[in-house]
């Protein structure tokens, strides 16, 4: 992988390649989340994707990575930054034309479910959950991280009342005592939920039970296949930016800006992340028996539906070849 500073020679260089085009070269536009912090932030807010892609390339903020995968195929977004596993294989389950082509974050508690004080319920009677409502936007990480928090606690889900809102609503419902409890991502959504509450599993309790994450980096078929060079690029700037971050971190405010988050919530938020270098996701990631290859079949049975049933091979909808 080329450094930024040389990665930035080649920049004036595409730029005048992409106008001298016969045709004009679109925008890119990339799909992310507000609330949550990552490294690349400084490169999208310094303009470096800009720079070294040679074109204007537009961030917008979704709610959900359901959201994104609804732009994705309505031709809005080109590229999904830190797009769940859950709402990605519910995608391809569903023979969406996206590709996984890196990850962008691992992480264990940054999404939680939240389980109100006033309840009486805890991890040792999680079963009184049963009958109650709890709110969960589905089809995300979070939905994943519930439905293996109430396996792991032996609650029966059919049994619960399951209310799709996103994080930020399903905090207003548990403040309101609209729900027992409330599961989802994002820092100030969690504050928000644990005025009312508290995890129902530690951290620590998660990751004995398994219950850990990691988001993708997704992109449109038709993207990968136009613009290999710009997704090539786009993957460098990131994992240089993560590269940056992991050696000096004092632009730590502009990320916590542009995240929406104060500057202790965004530290608190990325004490918890892991940003794989290009090697650890070939190594932990991609390999034969790595996290990709052991989770998407998983997940994809975990949510798979009559209309979209668990594909036999999910080797096909995985192209790591931009990384290299």
């Amino acid at each position: 992988m080329k450094p930024i500073k040389n990665i930035l020679k080649y920049a004036s260089t595409i730029a005048i390649a992409g106008s001298l085009a016969s045709t004009a070269v679109a925008d890119v536009n990339v799909a992310y989340f507000l609330e949550w912090a990552t490294p690349n932030q400084v490169a999208k807010v310094e303009k470096t994707y800009d720079k070294v892609l040679g074109e204007k390339v537009n961030w917008i903020n979704f709610g959900s990575g359901g959201a994104m995968t609804e732009a994705m195929l309505a031709g809005d977004i080109d590229i999904s930054f830190s797009q769940g596993l859950a709402p990605f294989v519910n995608a391809v389950n569903a023979n969406a034309p996206i590709k996984m082509v890196g990850i962008a974050v691992a992480y264990g508690a940054a999404d939680d479910c939240i389980v109100s004080g006033k309840s009486g319920i805890s991890k040792a009677n999680a079963a009184e959950l049963e009958g109650k409502s709890v709110a969960v936007p589905l089809n995300t990480m979070a939905d994943f991280g519930f439905r293996m928090t109430m396996r792991h606690l032996g609650v029966d889900i059919n049994k619960v009342t399951v209310v799709d809102q996103e994080p930020a609503d399903g905090a207003v419902s548990l403040v309101d005592g609209a729900v027992a409890m409330a599961c989802g991502y994002g820092e100030n959504s969690l504050s928000k939920m644990k005025e009312a509450g508290k995890p129902m599993l530690t951290s620590a309790e998660k990751k004995a039970a398994g219950i850990t994450s990691f988001d993708i980096i997704s992109v449109t078929d038709k993207f990968a296949q136009e613009k290999p060079e710009a997704l090539r690029r786009f993957l460098e700037v990131t994992h240089e930016a993560n590269a940056e971050f992991a050696e000096d971190d004092s632009k730590i405010d502009v990320i916590a800006s542009d995240a929406g988050l104060s500057v202790e919530k965004t530290e608190a938020q990325m004490d918890g992340f892991a940003f794989p270098t290009v090697d650890e996701q070939f190594e932990d990631y991609f390999g034969k028996d790595g996290r990709v290859a052991t989770m998407l079949p998983f997940m994809g049975k975990m949510f798979a539906t009559e209309a979209a049933p668990a594909k036999a091979d999910y080797s096909t909808v995985v192209d790591t070849s931009f990384l290299k």
